[in-house]
């Protein structure tokens, strides 16, 4: 038995029910899917065409129908001009987007509990390398989510090495996209370039990767609750609509937990997160604890201490 169907019976085991599974065509995903299939789990097929690659990725949309058609399997595609759709803002994050609503809508559609991508340990340490590139926190070091609301991952804990494995021992062909050898692509200069090399210096590099990414995500937990129960003790009631905040519980609070407790207040709030950087956050906990009078961050959110509260609101 290969290692991805020994996952995929563990994973078939504690996820009964329908499920919507992304199938691009991609080794990964038609790995997964031949799997539940295996296992004989009821899955719904869900495919976005991007219509990024013209005839390739029409090729691809063309194989998952016939694919699904000798599995028996129920299959849902949807095309989308990504790039019209785009117009302008990142093109990988909007198609990621595109993406994620048609398999909710998929799976609200057929009633299923859960939608399974497939994600393996190769994407987990390159996207932890992706976010140290650009650099990231704890929170970015937790890489990929192993399930997140009804998004599950089977694969996470197996190599791309071993999808290929029970590809052969099947013999299940699947389709290549051509974009992933882009070098302009940073993702695909880290799995083609930085992968290999770091497995010169550790053969294992992805496993301790993996790892890492585990082992933050437990650290990450055990801060945010803490940050939590931080920001329950700090907040008093509003100025109408400013929020208060009693400065006096931060001072004694670890850095690290004031500045999680301030991540999520911008998120209860819908402020934007992802435009604060790691030195925009640590000027907010140096306001917080009043080490700073006043500051202002993006989207028009402002933070200024009087006495012994912190002010916090957002320009409407």
């Amino acid at each position: 038995m290969t290692r991805v169907l020994r996952e995929v019976r563990r994973f078939a085991a504690i996820r009964p029910g329908v499920g919507v599974v992304a199938v691009s065509g991609g080794a990964d995903s038609v790995a997964l899917l031949r799997a539940l299939h295996t296992c004989g789990v009821a899955v719904v097929v869900a495919h976005v065409n991007h219509l990024l690659r013209g005839e390739e990725s029409d090729g691809d949309a063309a194989f998952v129908r016939e694919l699904c058609a000798q599995l028996g399997a129920e299959c849902r595609v949807k095309s989308v001009d990504v790039i019209a759709l785009a117009a302008g803002d990142n093109l990988e994050s909007t198609a990621r987007r595109v993406r994620y609503e048609f398999f909710s809508e998929v799976a609200n559609e057929v009633g299923a509990a859960w939608v399974a991508t497939a994600h393996t340990a190769d994407d987990q340490a390159e996207t932890v390398l992706h976010r140290l590139i650009r650099g990231t926190g704890l929170q970015g070091l937790r890489g990929i989510a192993l399930a997140r609301e009804h998004v599950v991952r089977p694969l996470l804990a197996v190599t791309r090495a071993d999808v290929i494995e029970h590809l052969v021992a099947v013999n299940q062909p699947y389709r290549t996209d051509s974009t992933n050898a882009d070098a302009r692509f940073t993702r695909n200069r880290i799995r083609h370039e930085l992968l290999p090399l770091l497995r010169t210096f550790n053969p294992d590099v992805v496993s301790a990767l993996t790892h890492l990414a585990e082992h933050a995500n437990e650290a990450h937990e055990v801060i945010t609750m803490a940050a939590a129960e931080l920001l329950s003790k700090a907040e008093r009631p509003r100025a109408a609509s400013a929020i208060i905040l009693d400065a006096g519980e931060f001072l004694s609070a670890p850095r690290a937990v004031t500045r999680a407790a301030l991540r999520l207040l911008w998120e209860r709030e819908g402020w934007p997160v992802a435009d604060m950087t790691f030195d925009a956050w640590e000027r907010a906990v140096e306001v917080a604890c009043r080490n700073v009078g006043a500051c202002d961050f993006p989207g028009g959110v402002s933070m200024r201490h009087a006495g012994r509260v912190v002010q916090v609101s957002r320009r409407s």
